[in-house]
């Protein structure tokens, strides 16, 4: 190194460190998100600080405060016009605060306050050696049927760490769609991805079911995660930048600024097209969509019930938030490119849903396959590239959110001497021993199937609508086949619970507590208020549609 390139190294490193940007941090923009992380700090130190017979209520209060208070921010900030004329880039480039953010993390805030009751719900087993019990492993690091375990639930011991996991999962769920650049997306996707894996594994009952379906979510979870960040490093390689708009602005050919280290490989269309059909298979996986679904109905099935509910809703509306972003921010120019695609995965995914969901005979496998068949329908609207499209996703995701939290949340109430009676047998004859119970679940059933004056209709509507105008009016008319198909089998329970005699040794309905009457109540009122009266919030969505770029 010649004496000139030393001098100016050594220059370098003694200038003033005031040179060097200090982080800069819009704190009250990232307020909902920032609340919700430190109240999982907090539930991991009441985990290590506060005596056990305690935890619970203490961790209840701080997860119920808090996700309140991330909402009433998201309120507060989208009144404040971040989410129309003040949106902007925050945290230095990495987080979007806009319409779309805000929405979509309201929803999220919402389902998993709803969901968090499911969580806490101590009446639906029946008391162990004295003690009330919840849904998951009395003691989550013993062998099941072990001593230990045994020792576990005499003591009655419960699993209060669930509540952390539960709000660092949703902490990266609110990063997740309103990420704005890729190592952020990332870094979201593993905060509320890791969290899920553990909390697949709690279950109380069926506790090698329970363990199997985490570790197949895992194993799954990390090849997509791998795929991912693939793609992550070839857009980089193709783009220079880690920041959506410069790969936007390199995709359209108008960037300014070239990296030179990376100048042989920048603009290298097959580098472009590889990393993003990677990164959007990473992300057609977390939605579930066909042929990224395989792990859906195992997970769904085996994972503790309240689990399953909170992780079809809110996980799924954070997923398609950030491929929402990702595919109208980042690659609008390859819209030609990628729309066949879409169109291509929406299909297999509406129909393939549908028509597997036929002939299955457990109640959380078959809303597994439910579930896949909405990733279809919600694909339409996603396939529409325009503001309608948007504004109809997000209405889709809302009022399907607490429709599926809902629906588990009812599934968690049949039971009999193993647990929950997920059997479609023993759910014969439901609605002559509970008519309450059958009516609130043939209420979300038919929300799922998309029948008039409820959310579903209104959701199917909107998303199809986009689509019709978006210029995919076959894939509407695949959609309503499909629809038309799923109906089938949502009918058919709701014949079984009313129209079937109830089998003498059949399970019984328990009694829950308030928190889940809570969790249903609000299920359904959702379900009727958005169908029969969908305009004003078919307005907000509308209004929140727009992303800043």
């Amino acid at each position: 190194m010649s004496a000139t390139a030393v001098h100016s190294l050594w220059t370098n490193a003694a200038d003033p460190i005031t040179k060097i940007d200090a982080p800069k941090f819009e704190y009250g923009q990232l307020s909902p998100t920032l609340i919700v992380v430190g109240a999982a700090i907090i539930g991991i130190l009441i985990e290590a600080f506060v005596p056990r017979k305690s935890r619970y209520f203490a961790q209840m209060f701080v997860s119920v405060v808090a996700l309140a208070a991330a909402f009433a921010a998201v309120v507060a900030l989208a009144a404040d016009g971040y989410g129309t004329t003040k949106a902007r880039i925050a945290a230095m480039g990495a987080i979007a605060v806009d319409g779309p953010a805000l929405f979509l993390q309201g929803t999220i805030l919402l389902a998993a306050l709803v969901g968090l009751f499911t969580f806490a719900e101590r009446r639906l087993d029946p008391v162990v050696h004295g003690n009330r019990v919840d849904s998951f492993a009395a003691q989550a690091a013993s062998v099941p049927g072990s001593e230990s375990e045994k020792a576990a639930v005499k003591a009655g011991f419960t699993t209060t760490e669930v509540f952390p996991l539960l709000m660092f999962a949703v902490a990266g769920m609110l990063i997740f769609p309103a990420a704005n650049d890729l190592l952020t997306l990332f870094v979201a996707l593993e905060v509320l991805s890791l969290p899920l894996y553990l909390l697949c594994a709690l279950a109380r009952r069926k506790r090698l079911m329970s363990q199997e379906a985490a570790v197949k979510y895992f194993l799954l979870g990390a090849f997509a995660s791998a795929f991912t960040l693939f793609g992550i490093a070839l857009l980089y390689g193709y783009a220079g930048s880690m920041s959506y708009a410069t790969i936007a602005q390199v995709v359209d050919g108008t960037v300014q600024d070239v990296n030179p280290a990376l100048a042989d490989t920048m603009g290298n269309d097959a580098l472009l097209l590889i990393g993003a059909a990677l990164l959007v298979m990473g992300l057609l996986f977390k939605v579930g969509a066909v042929p990224f679904h395989m792990w859906t109905p195992d997970v769904y099935q085996g994972a503790p019930t309240p689990v399953t509910g909170f992780m079809a809703a809110a996980t799924k509306v954070a997923a398609f938030g950030a491929l929402l972003r990702l595919l109208y921010v980042v690659l609008p120019g390859l819209r030609w490119d990628w729309r066949p695609v879409m169109w291509a995965v929406a299909i297999v995914t509406m129909l393939g849903g549908a028509i597997v969901a036929i002939t299955q005979t457990d109640i959380k496998r078959l809303l597994a396959y439910s579930s896949i068949a909405h990733a279809g329908f919600i694909l339409a609207g996603v396939i529409a590239t325009t503001p309608d499209g948007v504004s109809s996703v997000l209405f889709y995701l809302a009022a399907y959110s607490f429709v599926t939290i809902g629906a588990f949340a009812v599934v968690t109430l049949v039971r009999d001497a193993g647990g929950e009676a997920t059997h479609l047998s023993k759910w014969a004859g439901l609605g002559r021993r509970s008519p309450l119970v059958a009516a609130v679940f043939a209420v979300f059933l038919l929300a799922f199937a998309g029948i008039p004056l409820t959310s579903g209709f209104s959701g199917k509507f909107a998303v199809f609508k986009a689509a019709a105008e978006g210029g995919a009016a076959p894939l509407v008319v695949i959609g309503v086949i499909s629809s038309a198909i799923a109906a089938f089998f949502y009918i058919r329970v709701i014949v079984l619970m009313f129209f079937s005699e109830p089998r003498p040794e059949g399970p019984t309905v328990a009694v829950p507590s308030p928190l889940t009457m809570t969790a249903i109540g609000v299920g359904v009122a959702v379900t009727l208020v958005l169908g029969v009266a969908p305009q004003y919030f078919l307005d907000l969505a509308g209004q929140a549609g727009v992303f800043v770029r």
